[in-house]
């Protein structure tokens, strides 16, 4: 079963009450078994346009990605980002099929 993935772009306008939302989305994310690959690192934009924060997630399915993010504790979560933050999320299927030669 492919995992799932949650890819945010974050620009973050307020980083002392964005540590409030930090905080609170840590249980949700362990519930549903979440792990950072990415997380606010250095990067480089090649190609197309970013925001300053950038964040990839990796859940034990595609269910658990959608779970958690539908789940009540993660929206009560985003209730505090909502007010200091502005972003992309896109919650996507891995890839189990072949791979470059």
């Amino acid at each position: 079963m492919p995992k799932g993935y949650w890819i945010a772009q974050i620009d973050v306008t307020d980083p002392e009450r964005y540590k409030a939302y930090v905080a609170a989305n840590a249980h949700p994310l362990k519930k549903y078994g979440a792990r950072f690959l990415v997380r606010a690192g250095r990067f480089e934009n090649p190609e197309g346009s970013t925001r300053s924060r950038n964040v990839v997630i990796e859940f034990p399915s595609y269910q658990a990605a959608l779970d958690c993010w539908h789940s009540p504790e993660y929206q009560a979560a985003i209730r505090l980002r909502l007010p200091v933050s502005t972003g992309d999320l896109v919650i996507i299927e891995g890839y189990d099929g072949p791979q470059p030669a």
